[in-house]
């Protein structure tokens, strides 16, 4: 893996130019009081070294002479090490990980300025750890007072996002792969739950099944599992998953596996009595056929929103069929009347993180072109919460009112997603081993 990291940084020092790019570590997050939660390396970090500390900074600077990549990392400490862990260290560090020098991270702001001098910019992202932008922005100041006197130095500050994420969003062959195997123990675990899930039993016990699948397998949950029966599916983020199923529920189970820091994300929903009822059975086939068409849509050279487009419009005709929506198709789409029932976008992209880094778009109505390696998910869903209310939008300065929602539609929550890899042809479903026909969900 060491050339891959060799590779990626290559990619993007190819791409700086005469710039300077400092990347910072994740921070420890506190669980509480003194505790704190596992580490999880920053994914851009991680992306360019695959080095997994703390307290560690990576700097690339094309322009200097001797050192392009160099590594800031905590020194050997035994005291510390037998409280919180083995350390790297900066010898193992620099011969490890590739880098050209390592220093202690306690010489940051000592040995930071010969690698800035060079350049023309700094890029860094100003993130959440409002200490370190204050250090980054500390020695940008300094190098702009020193700019008069040798008319050298980085006098621009940029974000590298914009030349990192877009190798990041297409997606190498040994970053697939490690995404199939995401993808597979997911699907183990979904299929396990469908197994398992019977009325009387609460909805930890299958997430804790799930979980426990995760773990055996060496991963871990790439997102805090949602197992919602009844009506918390129709809430959108729910993570409590105290109650007890019931006798003619729906259960809503989104929950994905992380594999050496690679994501899956699937959604999956089934009547835990074995049979939909009529009402639950035209909405979860309504639900379907907008996954089925929106993944139709997926392939090299087609905009990132025709998928999306695809499943609103199949999801605004069936309940205008159903009478929970009233008026015409194409008024209701651009005044997004069907937002009440289905409020979030058809998929995002997948990766390193659940939300993988890509812009969707270039400007307004400039959408980003699928292409083969880019790897996205596909989750239409309806939602009819006991509170809902239909919205009354104007279109053309004419009020459009909508149908109250008959009662028995009410507490219906129903999503579907798969993870899709766009291919040279077409697309791939990475977690198409886990049944969604209305036969397969019942039993």
């Amino acid at each position: 893996m060491s050339n891959l990291y060799a590779q990626r940084r290559q990619q993007l020092l190819s791409k700086l130019n005469q710039g300077t790019a400092i990347f910072r570590s994740a921070p420890m997050a506190v669980m509480h009081n003194d505790v704190e939660y596992a580490f999880r390396q920053d994914s851009d970090f991680f992306y360019l070294t695959g080095f997994n500390e703390p307290e560690a900074v990576a700097v690339l600077a094309p322009h200097h002479d001797e050192h392009q990549f160099i590594l800031f990392v905590r020194p050997k400490d035994l005291d510390r090490e037998i409280w919180t862990g083995y350390r790297t260290g900066v010898e193992a560090a620099q011969e490890r990980y590739g880098a050209d020098i390592a220093y202690s991270i306690e010489e940051l702001d000592e040995k930071l300025p010969q690698y800035l001098k060079g350049g023309d910019r700094i890029y860094y992202h100003l993130g959440r750890d409002e200490a370190f932008n204050s250090r980054i922005l500390r020695h940008w100041r300094k190098q702009l007072a020193l700019y008069p006197k040798r008319g050298t130095g980085p006098i621009a500050l940029e974000d590298p996002s914009p030349l990192l994420h877009p190798l990041r969003l297409v997606k190498t062959p040994e970053e697939l792969e490690l995404m199939r195997k995401a993808a597979d123990i997911a699907v183990d675990a979904h299929n396990l739950a469908r197994d398992m899930a019977r009325p009387g039993r609460y909805e930890y016990e299958v997430q804790a099944e799930m979980e426990r699948l995760f773990t055996l397998h060496g991963g871990s949950p790439a997102y805090p599992s949602i197992v919602a029966s009844g009506g918390n599916a129709c809430i959108l983020h729910y993570v409590e998953n105290t109650r007890q199923m019931e006798e003619g529920d729906l259960l809503l189970i989104d929950a994905g596996c992380s594999y050496q820091y690679y994501n899956s994300d699937i959604t999956r929903t089934f009547p835990i009595s074995g049979k939909f009822s009529p009402e639950q059975k035209i909405i979860y086939e309504l639900v379907l056929e907008a996954q089925k068409q929106a993944i139709s849509k997926i392939a090299p050279g087609i905009p990132y929103n025709e998928h999306h487009d695809t499943a609103v419009r199949v999801i605004v005709e069936g309940l205008l069929d159903l009478g929970l929506l009233s008026g015409d198709p194409e008024e209701l789409i651009e005044a997004e009347q069907y937002k009440p029932f289905y409020m979030h976008k058809t998929g995002h992209w997948l990766g390193l993180d659940v939300h993988d880094v890509g812009v969707y778009q270039h400007g307004e109505d400039n959408w980003h072109i699928l292409q083969p390696g880019n790897v996205l998910t596909v989750e239409p869903g309806i939602y009819i919460s006991p509170y809902i209310k239909p919205a009354s939008r104007e279109v053309d300065e004419v009020t459009i009112e909508q149908p109250p929602v008959d009662p028995k539609w009410h507490g219906i929550g129903v999503r579907i997603e798969d993870d899709v890899l766009v291919t040279e042809n077409g697309c791939e479903i990475l977690t198409a081993g886990v049944p969604k026909s209305v036969d397969a969900m019942e039993r």
